[in-house]
């Protein structure tokens, strides 16, 4: 009984009416006789035909059949596993579900958890290893930059020692903030990253970092010069 009604709330998964494919038929047979004319033509071809460059298609397939590799350091790791293969928050939604033990058959890694100073360097002969294009998350403060732990045995941040695409904060993240860090990866492998805060609030230049002498409360002819030019370049782009 609930099967039956399953079915009836999905009606793309039952075949079409025997009209409708029978149009279909008919349709494509006038196609090959070269019997449509301009407007069936056109309606036709807006149905059937996508258009796109290889270089689009390959970036939207690498983004939906992406290989994680079989890895984890510390207490994220335990959160990254319910994300992964729990009922309730399923990676294979994303095409991202076969996971490889082997680095030579991945190309994507989360690092979930701290990351040690005796343990960089085998992470980064594990990410030397895997397959190119590759991508990285660092998941979780600790290994976005070191987290609670501020002393000399941990890491403070993995993108001191290899390449990190995207950071998801959180002690630990939830699944969801994994699976959006996940989601704002693949936008940047199809070629349509999201805008950083820095962009997106016009705010390039404006960093401590970047105005120490204005907090110091001595701001300098060359630091407001180049602060200036970084706002105009910012307006122009």
């Amino acid at each position: 009984m609930r099967r039956e009604k399953l079915r009836g709330l999905s009606p793309l998964a039952e075949p079409g009416s025997p009209e409708h494919l029978r149009v279909r038929q008919l349709r494509a047979r006038d196609l090959l006789r070269g019997d449509l004319d301009d407007a069936e033509l056109e309606e036709h071809v807006s149905q059937s035909v996508l258009t796109t460059s290889l270089h689009k298609l390959l970036s939207w397939g690498a983004s939906n059949s992406m290989f994680p590799l079989t890895f984890g350091l510390a207490c994220c790791a335990i959160e990254m596993i319910a994300a992964v293969g729990s009922p309730r928050n399923d990676q294979a939604r994303f095409g991202a579900e076969a996971l490889r033990a082997s680095p030579r058959q991945a190309d994507f890694i989360i690092l979930s958890g701290r990351v040690s100073i005796k343990m960089a360097p085998v992470i980064r002969r594990l990410y030397d290893q895997m397959l190119e294009p590759r991508w990285a998350i660092s998941m979780g403060a600790c290994s976005s930059s070191g987290g609670m732990f501020a002393n000399y045995a941990v890491v403070q941040g993995a993108d001191k020692f290899m390449p990190i695409d995207v950071h998801v904060p959180g002690c630990p993240p939830r699944p969801e903030a994994l699976f959006y860090g996940f989601n704002k990866l693949q936008r940047q492998i199809m070629g349509n990253p999201d805008q950083g805060w820095r962009r997106r609030y016009n705010a390039i230049g404006t960093e401590e970092w970047a105005r120490e002498d204005v907090i110091a409360g001595q701001p300098s002819e060359a630091s407001e010069a180049s602060y200036t030019r970084a706002r105009e370049a910012v307006r122009r782009a």
